[in-house]
């Protein structure tokens, strides 16, 4: 019970560390200590396989892909003004909505009985690691993954599909290439009007 707690305080202050760090780098780092203690947290449930999968697929698949976003948009090929500050307008009732919900968490978790059930949402009954078709083996990862969980799966791929849709557009040139005769009539324009600049100057 001692190292539940420490695992789940270590997981709160990760995340309250990736979403407050004042770089993208650190807040990269914090995540993946999240992942580290949440599959640590994995292995204390008796779920090794899936602590591996996550630290294999998001600490070195997503968390790469989140590497690549941060250096696309820190690669400053097309800089935009970063607009007025809107975290202090919402710092309040950010603050006041955490602490509901941490009250409805707390008032749960005190009228919560501790029972021990004799299978999981999906059917597979709990066992020794290494048995198939148990709680946390590959058998009951792959019918949960598959069937109950498939909408919420694919949903996470398409938001992920969009996020990296988003920054390539965000950090990209704001008006791309395109090989046409509008566009070659731009060009051309753009580069008289730099010369006369230049000649004036």
């Amino acid at each position: 019970m001692i190292g539940f707690w420490i695992l789940a305080v270590a997981l709160l202050v990760s995340a309250i560390w990736c979403v407050t760090a004042t770089r993208p780098i650190y807040s990269v780092v914090a995540l993946l200590g999240n992942f580290l203690m949440l599959a640590i947290m994995y292995l204390t449930l008796n779920a090794e396989f899936l602590a591996v999968i996550q630290m294999i697929v998001y600490s070195g698949a997503i968390l790469i892909l989140f590497l690549f976003v941060i250096a696309l948009l820190s690669s400053g090929i097309a800089p935009f003004a970063g607009g007025p500050n809107r975290l202090p307008k919402i710092a309040y009732p950010a603050v006041a909505l955490i602490l509901i919900a941490l009250g409805f968490l707390t008032w749960s978790l005190a009228r919560a009985t501790v029972v021990t059930p004799a299978a999981t949402a999906n059917g597979a009954p709990l066992g020794p690691v290494g048995t198939p078709n148990v709680f946390g083996s590959v058998g009951d990862f792959g019918t949960a993954l598959f069937t109950t969980y498939l909408l919420p799966f694919e949903i996470t791929a398409l938001v992920l599909m969009v996020a990296v849709i988003g920054v390539v557009l965000l950090a990209g040139d704001q008006a791309p290439y395109v090989a046409s005769k509008r566009r070659e009539a731009e060009v051309r324009r753009e580069m008289r009007e730099a010369i006369v600049r230049e000649g004036g100057q």
